[in-house]
């Protein structure tokens, strides 16, 4: 397994996160933008910089993926280089791995149609959104994935409904554990959670492990431990 980067990506100082947002330069392309985040050197990596090769792993593997349990996905891809510890590639993650899960079940729709949907909607949810907005990445990415595969839009009806139920029914789950946040915990509550729903509003049912064990606890200095369910 490759480490897992929890600070900053250039020097790996702790990100030091501020109540009102700041312009900064990427130390990485150079984008100007205003943002919450920085190290307690300075440096600042913009959404974009942190995501582009994560993205591109996501998409490799549910490609070639045969699996049918999303959470063997996930762990899989969570062990590559480029998916850091915390970052919002896990926005795109958690949709992107329940719909390989759906396809290799027997659902019909196209798969890379839909994971290149999932990219481009999951790199709309920014860093951050789970403590500047108490609205968890990986719920609404979990919310996306439905959205997709229902074909649903803002004017739909019994699909819109239950797009919104499933990010809320993830949402609660991921708030009643607590923080601070931690990526890896998040996303497998949002998955176990859709795997839950698939089941009861649509019959669809999903493969998952019997326990969920996190690999990653050492490298998490904001690790939960024993209040996490999924703590080695």
């Amino acid at each position: 397994m490759a480490e897992q980067f929890s600070g900053c990506l250039v020097c790996g100082k702790p990100l030091i996160y501020l109540e009102q947002p700041e312009e900064m330069v990427c130390s990485l392309c150079g984008a100007r933008q205003e943002s919450y985040a920085k190290c307690e050197d300075g440096h600042f990596i913009c959404d974009a910089c942190h995501m582009q090769k994560g993205l591109e792993t996501i998409q490799s593997i549910c490609l070639q993926s045969q699996s049918k349990n999303p959470i063997e996905i996930a762990q899989q891809i969570m062990a590559q280089p480029f998916i850091y510890l915390h970052g919002p590639e896990h926005h795109t993650l958690v949709g992107a791995v329940l719909l390989t899960a759906c396809k290799n079940a027997g659902l019909d729709f196209s798969l890379a149609e839909s994971l290149a949907e999932m990219e481009q909607r999951g790199k709309k949810i920014p860093g951050g959104v789970c403590g500047f907005n108490g609205c968890c990445g990986a719920a609404v990415s979990a919310g996306t994935f439905l959205s997709i595969l229902m074909g649903a839009t803002p004017l739909s009806g019994k699909d819109w409904g239950l797009c919104n139920l499933l990010t809320g029914k993830c949402l609660e789950r991921i708030g009643i554990l607590g923080g601070p946040r931690c990526c890896k915990r998040d996303s497998f509550t949002a998955i176990l959670t859709a795997v839950d729903f698939l089941e009861e509003y649509l019959g669809i049912q999903l493969e998952t492990n019997e326990k969920v064990v996190c690999s990653f606890s050492k490298e998490n200095k904001e690790c939960i431990h024993k209040k996490c369910p999924y703590f080695a």
